[in-house]
């Protein structure tokens, strides 16, 4: 699990350090840097699965597309040195310094300066143990029989979980993996293996929904269909049920087939959901992250924050949910003077509450109640 990240140089982050935890929120107004965070551990594990890292950092391909140099420098960086550290929860740390050749700020490649040394297999941004969830999920169907059935990855290019039929058809229909963790089971169903239980959740989004990986030829796609007292539904394709499964199709495979120190990262886990699904879905990943899941997510969804809120005050009842000492929320600003990231923590308290709200931090429902009252 990885305890520290830091970034140095990069894009809006002028010197920013954050503390991970099991579960991790990023929050703030569009531009300001929350994204970038991603970007950092998404460019150095292309460029470790490519094979440069110890040469220099990948731009671009597959995971993140920045440009050149001058897309990454942060703008008033005092120097040309953009910086990448990260410490283990066996406090071992790693860096990376990166700096381009003199007259060359248009590559999509930056030469390493010096990096720390010792085998990086172990931090999950770097082996298996990992997935990237993007906003633009869902975009296309594909196979790929080694990143699926050897390293179980969901996502070949942008985090656009293209792989997740080809994943359910394997793992959840012809191998019938179980869920690893009695916490994740939803009691609508009194099965344990993977493809039930996606059916599962995917029915707090839609009742009565079954997910139906199918293969067709050398591809796969997802069908849904739906139960009726007399029997399901003919199957309908994706595109023709709405885009709030397809959406949350991959967050709660991921969730449910992750094992313990997992890295998954996801943008916009709210995306097309209505505002119930949404705090479920966060409910989902909290249960995953108090197993010992890491997550970190990118959200502008207040009803993403409350679920995982009310899974911490749930937690104290002795029910189901996430210990908040496990639990991080970073909102994002920007300095206006210099233009970089700022990142506020909001500490949780007893009960599921919030310590000292920072200002434009999921208060627009309460601004917009006071004027319709007429406060």
């Amino acid at each position: 699990m990885i305890k520290s990240l830091a970034i140095k140089n990069f894009k809006a982050h002028s010197d920013t350090s954050l503390e991970l935890k099991n579960l991790n929120i990023l929050s703030g107004i569009n531009g300001v840097g929350k994204s970038s965070v991603f970007q950092a551990l998404l460019l150095l594990r292309q460029s470790h699965e490519n094979n440069v890292l110890q040469k220099g950092l990948q731009l671009n391909k597959p995971y993140s597309y920045i440009g050149n140099f001058e897309d990454a420098i942060y703008q008033y960086a005092g120097n040309d040195t953009i910086e990448f550290s990260i410490t283990t929860e066996q406090n071992e740390n790693h860096y990376w310094k990166f700096k381009p050749e003199k007259n060359n700020l248009t590559g999509g490649f930056v030469p390493l300066t010096s990096s720390s040394s010792g085998s990086l297999e172990k931090i999950s941004v770097f082996n298996d143990n990992f997935q990237y969830l993007s906003a633009s999920r869902m975009i296309k169907a594909e196979s790929n029989t080694f990143a699926v059935e050897s390293k179980k990855q969901l996502s070949l290019e942008k985090g656009q979980a293209e792989l997740v039929a080809h994943f359910l058809y394997y793992w959840g229909k012809e191998k019938k993996e179980k869920v690893r963790f009695e916490n994740l089971l939803h009691s609508s169903s009194g099965d344990n293996d993977l493809l039930a239980q996606t059916s599962a959740w995917e029915r707090v989004i839609s009742p009565n929904v079954n997910v139906v990986p199918v293969r067709n030829g050398s591809s796969y796609v997802i069908k849904y269909s739906f139960n009726k007292p007399d029997g399901p539904t003919n199957e309908f394709s994706s595109e023709n049920v709405g885009f709030g499964l397809s959406y949350a199709l991959p967050i709660i495979v991921a969730a449910l087939s992750a094992d313990k120190s997992s890295l998954i990262l996801i943008e916009n886990p709210e995306a097309h959901l209505h505002a119930s699904g949404q705090s479920e879905l966060a409910k989902l990943l909290a249960f995953a992250a108090q197993n010992g899941v890491q997550i970190i997510l990118e959200t502008h969804s207040e009803h993403i924050i409350n679920g995982i809120l009310v899974a911490c005050k749930r937690f104290e009842q002795g029910q189901k949910g996430i210990d908040k000492d496990l639990v991080k929320i970073y909102h994002f600003k920007r300095d206006d003077d210099k233009h970089f990231a700022s990142v506020i923590p909001v500490k949780i308290l007893v009960g599921g509450k919030i310590d000292r709200q920072p200002k434009d931090f999921f208060e627009q429902t309460e601004i917009d109640l006071n004027d319709l009252l007429g406060f």
